[in-house]
């Protein structure tokens, strides 16, 4: 009778299992946009999500109302003394796989049923999830992560090595020895990826079916403004975390090749470990009189640059997709970034220049004749800058969103409760 199930499943609002231990609306970067995309499926399908709970975060149930939620407490002292480290190798996920198992389990066994699962968090390829353990057909992701540093670079970012790189080899190991992750993507019916590389990094894996999916929708558009910079005259804008994969410090070397350019101006807003580092850069280049170092500010603050800003400069040569991407092109900015990772998939020719990641001296040239070319090319400023609201529309919004996953939903549905052949069609087959 199975295709009894996926025929009534197609005819009713479709039952979806989430499983996502970060979700909260008022956060940022992973749990804010799973949140939204949680938020619009809620709308358009009876969904449980399975979720912690953090103390002081506005409950799930209240953000989440059209949604049966289900949470357990995160770990308290793990947040608050080792919040880096808990964001990135989450020591309190197995824990919390456990929990999801202990309930998925009950719930089968006091007769419910879901249609299909979702594994939307972590974003991270190195977590094996609770459905690999039951018969509830699922999807996992968008994954992202996991990239290699580019060759020509691996001296100055090892110079700094820190948590992120020995996490990072570590998951290579378990990739091709951990059974329980391998597993996860082997059992999954389709993995989603934040970009094309996901596939590649996942390839030896044995993936049913894949498709790359940037993790954000667009939301509400900044107002259209038409920016009136002269020819020579640029203001770069630069956003997020000052870590030498970022290229802060790539774009103030670009600045050293561009001195013939006086009114090429860079604003930079973030904090992190490799800032003392560029400050320094920037003054023996002799460029800092050329450079704002904002540091850590407001999200509002970041809004107003983004407005007063004329191209997006973002060369982060390790980048597993970018949520600054979508912020800058929802403010109508041409994207200068690397060819490598996530956005070489999120930019195109319609809206950006994109740098071959090669040596950090041919990098840092490749940023600055990009700069020069659009400080010198007012129009083709606004072509881009058109081009990138165009292409950020083209990923869809959170309802967008939801209605495509209702669609793949639907399909692997489809797929694990196949129809049998029709009588005539069998005896002539």
């Amino acid at each position: 009778m199975h295709h009894v199930e996926a025929q009534h499943a197609a005819e009713r609002r479709l039952k979806v299992l989430v499983i996502a231990p970060s979700l909260d609306g008022n956060d940022l970067s992973e749990p804010e946009w799973a949140y939204r995309w949680v938020e619009a499926l809620s709308r358009k399908a009876d969904v449980t999500v399975l979720a912690s709970s953090r103390e002081g975060a506005v409950p799930l149930e209240k953000q989440l109302p059209l949604a049966r939620v289900i949470t357990w407490p995160e770990i308290r002292w793990l947040y608050q003394k080792f919040e880096r480290f808990n964001a990135m190798a989450k020591p309190g996920l197995p824990f919390f796989v456990r929990q999801c198992r202990r309930w998925i389990k009950a719930a089968l066994a006091n007769g419910e049923r879901f249609d299909v699962g979702h594994q939307i968090l972590p974003q991270g390829m190195r977590h094996a999830s609770a459905f690999a353990d039951f018969d509830i057909p699922y999807v996992i992701g968008p994954l992202g992560g996991g990239l290699k540093t580019p060759t020509g670079f691996e001296a100055e970012v090892n110079a700094s090595r820190g948590l992120a790189n020995r996490l990072r080899d570590l998951d290579d190991f378990r990739l091709r020895h951990d059974p329980a992750l391998r597993r996860t993507y082997q059992k999954a019916a389709l993995v989603f990826g934040v970009a094309p590389y996901v596939q590649d990094r996942l390839a030896e894996v044995g993936l049913q079916r894949f498709h790359a999916l940037p993790e954000r929708g667009y939301g509400n558009f900044a107002p259209e403004i038409t920016r009136q910079s002269a020819v020579g005259q640029l203001t770069l804008f630069h956003a997020g975390r000052v870590i030498r994969t970022k290229a802060l410090r790539d774009t103030i070397r670009a600045l050293a090749h561009l001195r013939d350019l006086p009114g090429v101006r860079l604003v930079t807003a973030g904090d992190g470990e490799d800032l003392p580092l560029c400050r320094a850069e920037a003054k023996s280049l002799g460029v800092a009189d050329r450079i704002k170092f904002l540091g850590r500010i407001p999200r509002g603050a970041v809004e107003q640059h983004y407005a007063a800003a004329d191209v997006f400069c973002f060369p982060s040569f390790r980048e597993p997709m970018g949520g600054v991407f979508f912020e800058a092109m929802a403010h109508s900015l041409p994207i200068i970034t690397a060819a490598n990772g996530g956005p070489d998939f999120l930019i195109d020719d319609s809206c950006g220049i994109k740098i071959p990641v090669t040596t950090p001296d041919q990098f840092s040239r490749g940023i600055a004749d990009a700069v020069r070319k659009l400080a010198m090319n007012p129009d083709l400023r606004q072509q881009l800058g058109a081009g990138a609201r165009a292409r950020l529309q083209s990923f869809g919004s959170w309802d967008d969103k939801a209605d495509l996953m209702l669609t793949f939903y639907t399909q692997i549905i489809a797929q694990a409760h196949p129809r049998p052949l029709p009588e005539l069609e069998r005896a002539t087959s």
